[in-house]
């Protein structure tokens, strides 16, 4: 069984740690096997590709590379970074707070 993450695809995070820290970015998605996770615009890599019939001269793409889950924080509302916490909503159900102001983060 994998380990329940706090951060989710769509949530908008800054980097803490690594060469990219201080970018924020949107995380396209996660990986819970690896603990990564893959952040626009953030850990920009260069894959080539050899020359084919269909591309006959070849191309260089840059693309994003994933980070551990551990570099990353969740923005809050007021662009802040902050840890999550879960508790029970209005509803009953449960729903992630941000610890910092504990406003709900949808």
């Amino acid at each position: 069984m994998y380990k329940r993450v706090k951060v989710k695809k769509g949530d908008e995070v800054i980097v803490i740690a690594g060469s990219d820290k201080g970018s924020k970015g949107r995380v396209l998605e996660v990986y819970r096997k690896n603990d990564r996770v893959l952040v626009e615009g953030v850990n920009m890599i260069k894959k080539h590709h050899k020359p084919s019939p269909t591309n006959p001269e070849g191309r260089i793409e840059e693309k994003e590379a994933a980070i551990h889950i551990s570099n990353v924080m969740v923005v809050d509302g007021s662009g802040n970074a902050t840890r999550i916490g879960r508790r029970r909503g209005d509803d009953g159900k449960l729903v992630r707070y941000s610890k910092k102001n504990k406003e709900e983060i949808k």
